[in-house]
C-alpha cells in the first residue's frame, strides 16, 4: 500500500481542506482518486477526514490503495541509464520523452519503458525489488509488447517536463518511493539545471524568490504573483555569456509546476527554444527547449550519505555553444 507522510511547512491558503491539499499543492492523488482508492489520513497521530482544514505546523500520514493500471503498457525502449541496482534506476532521459503516461501519451512514455525493465529484471531474479510477475511461461520479453499490466507501477518520484532532458530516479518497490519520495518533499535533494538563456542576467549570482500560481488566461501557464501561489525559490549562476546569450546553472531549492521556466522569464532571460515562456529568436529559429537536468544529489535507501548523479550536457546544447566558439 503507497504511503506519504511530511509536515506542512509553507503558509497554507485560509480554509484548505485536506482533500485540496493532497490534490493541489501535494498532487500526489486527484480528489476523485482520493476517494476510489480510500484514502486514510492521520493528522498529528489522529484519523481524520478529507475534509479536515490544515495549517501549517501539521503532521501529516497518508496511505491509499495501489492504483490498477489499465493503460500501462510495457514498451521495450532504450534508456540512457546512468545507475541501477535492486532498489532504484537512474536515468538520462531523452528530451521529448513523456515521463507518466496520460491523454493522448499512453506509450513511449518512460513510465513504460521502465514497466518493461521491470518485468524482464523480475524474470531473471524474482527476489528483487519485490516483485509480483506472471508465470514465468508468460514473463519472456518477447511476449509482453501488447499485454497490459494493472497493478504494475514504476515508482517515479519525481518529473521533468516533456522537453526537458536529464537526471531522473525512479523507485523498483514502494518502501523504497516512499523514502525517496519524502526526500523530495523535505526538499533535502539537491537538483542542478544547466540552461541556454537568451539575454543576460545582471549580477552572476543570484535568488529568485517569488509566489507562483497558475494563469488565470492560459491554464497551462503559471506566472509570478505578489500576493498568491505557493513560494517558489531559484538560486542561479552565470556560466558564461555569448553576446546576446547565456548559460546558467540553476538550483531549484523548490520543485513547482514549470518553476525554472517561469523564474528564467521573471528575470527577463527566458530559455532559448521555450515554445511557452520564451521568445521567436532569429539566431536559432529551430531551438527547442535548452534546459536540462544536469545533476541529482540524494540518500539512497541503506546509505548514509548523499550520492551525487550526473548527466553531461547534450548535443542540442553543443551545438549552439560551438556555434559562438566557430564565429
Amino acid at each position: 500500500m503507497p504511503s506519504f507522510s511530511c509536515t506542512i511547512e509553507d503558509e497554507l491558503p485560509s480554509g484548505l481542506r485536506l482533500d485540496r491539499y493532497i490534490a493541489e499543492q501535494l498532487k500526489i492523488l486527484s480528489r476523485s482518486q482520493i476517494k476510489v482508492r480510500k484514502l486514510k489520513a492521520k493528522l498529528n497521530g489522529k484519523p481524520v477526514k478529507i475534509s479536515r482544514v490544515l495549517k501549517a505546523g501539521d503532521s501529516l500520514e497518508l496511505s491509499w490503495q495501489e492504483a490498477e493500471s489499465p493503460f500501462l503498457i510495457p514498451q521495450d525502449i532504450p534508456l540512457d541509464v546512468i545507475y541501477e541496482d535492486s532498489r532504484v534506476i537512474v536515468v538520462n532521459k531523452a528530451q521529448g520523452m513523456v515521463v507518466h503516461p496520460g491523454a493522448g501519451n499512453w506509450q513511449g512514455t518512460l513510465a513504460n519503458a521502465l514497466l518493461c525493465r521491470k518485468l524482464i529484471n523480475a524474470a531473471k531474479n524474482p527476489s528483487i525489488g519485490n516483485f509480483n510477475v506472471m508465470n514465468q511461461k508468460d514473463s519472456a520479453a518477447e511476449t509482453w509488447p501488447n499485454m497490459k499490466h494493472p497493478g504494475l507501477r514504476p515508482g517515479i518520484v519525481h518529473r521533468l517536463d516533456k522537453d526537458t532532458s536529464g537526471v531522473i530516479i525512479a523507485a523498483w518497490d514502494g518502501e523504497t518511493q516512499t523514502f525517496l519520495s519524502e526526500q523530495f518533499k523535505s526538499r533535502k535533494v539537491r537538483k542542478g539545471y544547466a540552461a541556454l538563456v537568451q539575454g543576460c542576467p545582471k549580477d552572476k549570482l543570484g535568488c529568485i524568490d517569488t509566489r507562483i500560481i497558475r494563469s488565470r488566461r492560459d491554464r497551462k501557464t503559471f506566472v509570478v504573483s505578489d500576493k498568491e501561489g505557493r513560494t517558489s525559490l531559484t538560486y542561479f549562476k552565470l556560466v558564461r555569456s555569448y553576446g546576446n546569450y547565456s548559460l546558467l546553472l540553476l538550483r531549484p531549492k523548490t520543485g513547482r509546476t514549470h518553476q525554472l521556466r517561469v523564474h528564467l522569464k521573471y528575470l527577463g532571460t527566458p530559455i532559448l527554444g521555450d515554445a511557452l515562456y520564451g521568445r521567436p529568436d532569429s539566431v536559432f529559429p529551430k531551438a527547442t527547449l535548452m534546459l536540462h537536468s544536469k545533476s541529482l544529489s540524494l540518500v539512497l535507501p541503506g546509505e548514509k550519505e548523499k550520492k551525487k548523479f550526473r548527466a553531461q550536457l547534450p548535443l542540442r546544447f553543443l551545438e549552439v555553444m560551438n556555434h559562438f566558439c566557430n564565429q
